[in-house]
């Protein structure tokens, strides 16, 4: 439905100072239009970024067969996946399905040196990521690692999930250095989803 508003001529008109016979009110078409974001186009490169969405289903790792105790294997490790892009992710979901019950440390580490970070290559592969801050607004003066825990109690022959959020957004060159602590060894299977 039209809204009318005085146009800007009409006002002394109205007020009585001029006498030309001039309509006061101008017609202001209005209308909502739905609008979809489906993307943006870099303005030097001229590339399209899509919009991203979230992962709706868990990415899965071989099995790691049988770690021994004190050993560490680095996923994701498929040949067409070695690492996890964070570009425009917020949190992540990991799953672990050990084949022995007990402690694993889980670390957040550099991705392999055969890839770049952005255009940096080499990285330091397998290095422990690290910040100087957290989401939650606690700055420190050094950096700190981003994410390692050391002592992870996983239970056998089933997926445990946990949820990591934010601390590792827009990471580009992520993977995950597991190490048993079982006591003996175990085939360790991982899997990941990204959340934006």
């Amino acid at each position: 439905m039209p809204k009318t508003n005085f146009a800007p001529w009409s006002a002394e008109t109205a007020e009585g100072i001029k006498t030309d016979p001039v309509d006061s009110n101008i017609r202001v078409k209005q209308e909502v239009i739905p609008a979809i974001t489906v993307g943006t186009i870099n303005s030097i490169t001229g590339e399209w970024n899509g919009v991203i969405a979230s992962d709706t289903a868990f990415l899965i790792d071989p099995i790691h067969e049988a770690v021994g105790n004190g050993a560490a294997v680095l996923s994701p490790q498929r040949s067409d996946h070695e690492y996890i892009d964070m570009t425009g992710y917020s949190d992540l979901l990991l799953a672990f399905n050990p084949s022995a019950a007990g402690n694993y440390a889980i670390e957040a580490v550099m991705g392999p040196a055969t890839y770049s970070y952005a255009n940096l290559t080499p990285v330091n592969a397998a290095a422990r990521l690290k910040s100087n801050g957290y989401p939650q607004g606690a700055y420190h003066s050094d950096f700190e690692d981003i994410f390692d825990d050391g002592a992870e109690a996983l239970t056998a022959n089933v997926w445990n999930i946990f949820i990591i959020t934010e601390v590792l957004k827009s990471q580009k060159l992520l993977q995950f250095k597991i190490t048993n602590n079982t006591g003996g060894p175990s085939n360790i299977q991982f899997a990941s989803l990204r959340l934006v």
